[in-house]
């Protein structure tokens, strides 16, 4: 990568691009044109909005599908009901940003610092959060099948409500999650740490916990009908009224 004397800087730990630790310099020089188209028109789908900043900034039903966000600074945007269809948001920062009703269905997240952000009611159907961090996020009744988790961190996260059909939480922290009423058919949760997550009154056909540690789970009136339990510890879990009907429970721990 070339790199210049440029009017953004950001510096990012990108372990991905680095054997070591040491955090990589990424300088990024925004494009001002599709700043200040987006900026006048709310509208700039396709544009190359890499590495602005934009905190703070009224997005409210803005039009960025497909556009390119990588190490954009969206701390506290407001961008309720935009349109973020497959948008690259690697690394972005949209902490405590306001994302109700939006489109992100397709998007990418990987990496990208989703604390306290609050999803509400928003498409993230098919999205990629590989890695993201979405600690105390707010995901309630959102729209998140086949949506991937992989490693990323969920601590806290309220996702009461919410449609995971499919989704991939493989590796992914899950403590004190809240999936109250969800509707997780086929979730994968391989290798997922469930440390005081809610699953209470979830649909969890057919998803698969397998070698899951489930101490202490809160499972009452979870559907838990044909899912794969083998090897899972339900030791102290909560499973009052749930519906185990065809599960594997095969060398389970209780």
């Amino acid at each position: 990568m070339l790199l210049k004397t440029l009017s953004f800087v950001l510096i990012y730990p990108l372990l991905s691009l680095s054997i070591s630790a040491t955090p990589v310099k990424v300088v990024i020089e925004p494009n001002q044109k599709h700043v200040l188209k987006l900026k006048a028109s709310n509208q700039c789908e396709r544009c190359n909005l890499s590495g602005s900043n934009l905190s703070k900034a009224s997005l409210s039903k803005a039009n960025l599908k497909k556009a390119k966000l990588l190490f954009t600074n969206l701390i506290e945007a407001n961008l309720s009901e935009a349109n973020l269809m497959d948008a690259n948001l690697t690394m972005a920062d949209l902490s405590n940003a306001d994302l109700r009703k939006a489109d992100l269905s397709y998007a990418i997240l990987i990496r990208a610092n989703l604390q306290n952000a609050n999803f509400t009611e928003a498409n993230l159907s098919r999205a990629k959060m590989t890695r993201a961090d979405l600690t105390n996020a707010s995901l309630q009744r959102a729209m998140l099948s086949k949506i991937s988790f992989r490693s990323a961190n969920l601590s806290g996260a309220n996702l009461s409500g919410s449609t995971l059909i499919e989704a991939d939480f493989k590796d992914t922290n899950l403590t004190k999650a809240n999936f109250s009423n969800a509707n997780l058919l086929y979730a994968n949760f391989t290798k997922a740490k469930f440390k005081g997550a809610n699953f209470s009154g979830a649909n969890l056909t057919s998803s698969s916990f397998v070698g899951a540690d489930l101490k202490g789970v809160n499972l009452r009136g979870a559907d838990l009908t044909e899912a794969d339990l083998s090897g899972a510890d339900l030791t102290g879990a909560d499973l009052t009224g749930a519906d185990l009907t065809d599960a594997d429970m095969s060398g389970v721990k209780r």
